[in-house]
């Protein structure tokens, strides 16, 4: 019996506009009344969740995993239950690694902030700030590094033809000591070394009493790989890679095609 359902975000819960298909949220909504615990698990920051959050209308305690598992809230009263943090020493090996690629901005997600690097923010990295309802500021590695904010993540982030010489050239040695990931033709992500997706997932899992036979997993991208391993129940969106749909149990529809509403009653409602 599936107790708990993970759904990623965009390219999965949302449709190509970034908006939740009704069918969507009258799904979840029926698991949650059934008792099945509801974690939106994404890469996305806190503010580029909370309008999808109270979109879905749960009204039970559930929690959310954010940054690609760096951090988990319970959506109860918005703690901050568990997370992962790039240290002082880190931001400068990241920083290092940006020099000698002007295209290439290094971004961080903070717990209260967006971040980019530098003395100005490209247009890019604004656009990417915009699409999680928030505004990124430029900053500086040692004024970040004498605040008290929590840093949870980091993002290498330009047009895809100069952050794929970036991560060429970079990758390897990067590897080592974070955990690494190509979210999007945009975006080369870096998290503190063995966080993922699914490492926040187990813990929650463990945390709640679930064991994977009992977690459902749903996604579509390269951030999704580990979680969707990690779950016995692992669903691949019909608009996944090839290599996210090779590693799955289940298959359903696209986003546009509301394909979570469909997994849900295919697999957990059935």
């Amino acid at each position: 019996m599936i107790k708990l359902i993970a759904i990623d975000l965009d390219g999965t819960l949302l449709n190509s506009d970034k908006k939740i298909p009704d069918e969507n949220v009258k799904a979840i909504q029926k698991a949650a009344k059934a008792g099945v615990k509801i974690v939106l698990c994404t890469g996305r920051p806190k503010s580029g969740i909370l309008p999808y959050f109270e979109r879905l209308g749960l009204t039970d305690e559930e929690y959310i995993i954010m940054n690609n598992g760096c951090s988990i809230y319970n959506t109860k009263n918005w703690e901050l239950v568990s997370y992962a943090q790039v240290n002082n020493d880190e931001l400068d090996k990241l920083d290092q690694a940006v020099e000698g690629y002007p295209e290439v901005c290094l971004t961080l997600t903070g717990e209260k902030h967006y971040y980019a690097v530098g003395s100005e923010v490209p247009e890019l990295v604004q656009y990417d700030a915009g699409l999680v309802f928030d505004t990124a500021k430029a900053v500086s590695i040692d004024e970040l590094k004498a605040s008290s904010e929590i840093i949870f993540q980091a993002m290498y982030m330009a047009r895809a033809p100069y952050l794929d010489l970036f991560q060429e050239a970079k990758e390897s040695a990067l590897e080592p000591e974070f955990s690494v990931v190509r979210s999007q033709e945009y975006i080369f992500e870096i998290m503190p070394k063995g966080y993922t997706k699914a490492t926040a997932l187990k813990a929650l899992s463990e945390k709640l009493g679930f064991t994977p036979a009992e977690v459902m997993a749903i996604g579509d991208a390269a951030n999704d790989i580990e979680m969707l391993e990690f779950a016995d129940n692992s669903v691949a969106m019909g608009n996944a890679t090839d290599e996210v749909k090779a590693l799955c149990r289940y298959e359903t529809t696209t986003n546009d095609r509301a394909g979570v509403a469909q997994a849900i009653y295919d697999y957990v409602l059935k």
